[in-house]
């Protein structure tokens, strides 16, 4: 990936990680896909389990046509990294980047992701269930996608941004 972290085109270029939640005493998992475009969280999962499951159910949420992606860039962890994901990716036609070994800047825009979900969302939340966790994840990431301001956008949000972008197009 090159740490290429502007992209012109929407759904072009998606970024992923998982990161890790407490639900009653007991860890669970959220994997959401950024558009590297306009930063929006296009996809969302969340599970007890962190394997290809997870990151699939996420990309069964994305709005629209799944062959817009072009690049699915994550780390080399085992649930990304697997023949599961390869017959995910190899179906929908998106080819995979990996992050170097040794290198976590590579994905630095899904790192920050969580790092702001953390301090905005997680941290302040109580999860009951496994159904509470994802209620609230809905919620979260609409409001991410549709109030949230970014400073890497011009302080516009992600859906703002992009129907900016689409005014340009016209």
């Amino acid at each position: 990936m090159d740490q290429e972290f502007e992209q012109v085109e929407a759904k072009h270029f998606v970024v992923s990680d998982l990161t890790y939640v407490k639900v009653q005493n007991r860890w669970h998992y959220i994997c959401v896909l950024v558009d590297l475009f306009n930063r929006e969280i296009i996809g969302h999962s969340a599970d007890q389990n962190k394997e290809a499951a997870l990151i699939s159910r996420a990309f069964a949420t994305v709005q629209g046509d799944l062959r817009q992606i072009q690049w699915f860039h994550t780390d080399r962890g085992s649930q990304f990294k697997n023949q599961k994901m390869d017959k995910l990716l190899g179906t929908i036609q998106i080819s995979r980047s990996l992050s170097m070994k040794g290198c976590p800047y590579d994905n630095a825009v899904a790192k920050a992701t969580y790092k702001i979900m953390k301090t905005e969302f997680v941290h302040q939340m109580n999860f009951q269930s496994l159904h509470h966790l994802e209620l609230e994840l809905d919620d979260y990431v609409n409001w991410f996608n549709k109030h949230r301001i970014h400073g890497t956008l011009g302080y516009m949000t992600p859906i703002q941004y992009h129907l900016e972008a689409l005014k340009k197009v016209v």
